[in-house]
């Protein structure tokens, strides 16, 4: 028996394997996907909220001010990108002036600080793109850009170097009380842990629902985005959104951590639990709305699109901790919007709470960090040169859009929770990630999976086992 069973390899579940790992306790984390950062976080606009809209009282409230305010030491501690560029939230009517005084009231009740409201030639010195319609803005300094994909692979990968399992394409499929524990049957196998925590995104309702009878409802809501070169990734400097709506904080036009540009999203409830497709009415509404902020959104630099959707449930906030009528069961549910800012906070939280029932200690070693991640686009030429005598596999480039070297594939192949497939070489490196889109060096990332992995070329899947991207070699009879 586990001490201890994560359900979800998300950010959140990520966070909370993480903090665990620093206790004296048997950890394994399950997730139905084939690798971390599968699903909503790995679709997402990547934002360090400052905490302004949070109704006072709330989780999200607490959780989103916390994770605001550690994620520039976190970031820097896990070898994160992260930049505190701060955020506007825009006015466009008279009659919008009371909403964001009220906004800025809120938020300073919450604890953020700086708040401010810039007249619309105090906003456009700051951001010169702004529309012309704009007549005020609440500018929050605190606000942040920061990689979601690293956010979570850091995580996941400390946790896994400090003693904790993973276990991947292990999906739940029903879970019910033992004696001192539970019982989680996958389609794996039987798992039984003493504890269990509930990071499943838009399907923890169920998960809780089989356990508990304080239901949980969560319904998927829809968000589609745009992704820009990086070439036009300064048309803005902050996060700029919009007031935001019972939908959540409407379409944003903001800077990426890794230097493009991001509108977006949407926020279309759908019944769907897996429906991430883009549709052509979805992503003309991100430009028009978007259009609104910042005119000139130069939609002929579009590089993709995607969608993700967020876990709001009924009640309209976090639900974390333990669930009151099934000890040993906690949740970390409903978590849409801040939860990427708030998840280091919800992990070290919970992970206090399960420490103290199960009365763990703290591990007399010391945590053990990441290993080193070397980027080479930024490195000067002098240190590019000296990495390449280091090891001449730097000096091959694979993915020309981001300069990203076979020496760092292969070093995302061979880390902790190391990649296995196209998609996972992209989030740990960015291969594939710019103007092409792997056009040009997914073969090349191919080859390298394979050889390493020591897999034949037509098991390479993009994602998943299902995934596969050949079915044969140009020679052959097919």
């Amino acid at each position: 028996m586990h001490d201890i069973l994560i359900i979800g390899a998300g950010v959140i579940g990520a966070s909370v394997a993480r903090a665990l790992s620093a206790y004296a306790a048997k950890t394994i984390v399950i997730e139905k996907n084939h690798d971390v950062c599968e699903e909503t976080s790995k679709a997402n606009s990547g934002i360090v909220h400052a905490g302004y809209d949070a109704h006072p009282g709330t989780n999200k409230a607490h959780y989103n001010l916390r994770g605001s305010r550690m994620m520039a030491a976190f970031c820097r501690e896990h070898q994160i990108p992260y930049r505190n560029n701060g955020s506007l939230v825009l006015g466009f009517a008279e009659e919008d002036l009371p909403k964001l005084e009220a906004l800025r009231d809120q938020g300073t009740k919450n604890g953020v600080e700086g708040l401010v409201i810039l007249s619309a030639a105090e906003a456009k010195r700051l951001e010169p793109n702004l529309n012309g319609e704009v007549k005020f803005a609440l500018l929050a300094p605190t606000g942040g850009i920061v990689d979601p994909f690293e956010l979570t692979i850091a995580q996941a990968e400390v946790a896994a170097i400090n003693g904790v399992e993973f276990a991947f394409d292990t999906k739940v499929e029903s879970i019910r009380p033992i004696a001192g524990g539970y019982r989680v049957s996958t389609t794996r196998g039987v798992y039984e842990a003493k504890v269990v925590v509930n990071c499943a995104g838009v399907r923890a309702d169920e998960l809780n629902n089989m356990v508990s009878s304080r239901k949980l409802s969560i319904t998927p809501r829809k968000g589609e985005y745009c992704l820009f070169d990086k070439q036009v990734g300064a048309l803005v400097d902050h996060t700029i959104f919009q007031l935001p709506t019972q939908y959540g904080k409407g379409v944003l036009v903001t800077p990426t951590a890794e230097g493009n540009l991001l509108i977006g999203p949407t926020a279309v409830d759908i019944e769907d639990k897996e429906d991430v497709s883009t549709t052509a009415e979805g992503l003309a509404e991100v430009v028009r709305k978007a259009k609104r902020s910042v005119l000139a959104v130069p939609t002929g630099f579009v590089i993709t699109a995607f969608a993700g959707l967020r876990a709001t449930e009924r009640g309209g906030d976090f639900v974390i901790g333990e669930a009151p009528d099934a000890p040993g069961f906690y949740n970390a549910a409903g978590i849409e919007s801040p939860g990427l800012t708030s998840a280091p906070a919800i992990g070290d939280d919970l992970a206090a709470q399960i420490a103290q029932a199960l009365r763990l200690t703290i591990k007399t070693t010391p945590m053990r960090k990441r290993p080193p991640v070397v980027r080479f686009e930024p490195l000067s030429f002098e240190d590019k040169a000296a990495a390449i005598r280091r090891d001449p596999a730097y000096g091959k480039i694979v993915c020309r859009c981001e300069l990203v070297t076979a020496a760092e594939i292969l070093d995302a192949i061979r880390r902790p929770l190391g990649a296995t497939t196209v998609d996972g070489i992209k989030r740990r490196t960015r291969a594939g990630s710019g103007r092409c889109q792997g056009g040009f060096c997914s073969p090349r990332v191919m080859h390298l999976l394979a050889g390493e992995l020591g897999l034949d070329p037509l098991a390479i899947a993009k994602y998943d086992k299902q995934s596969t991207i050949l079915v044969g070699f140009d020679k052959d009879d097919l």
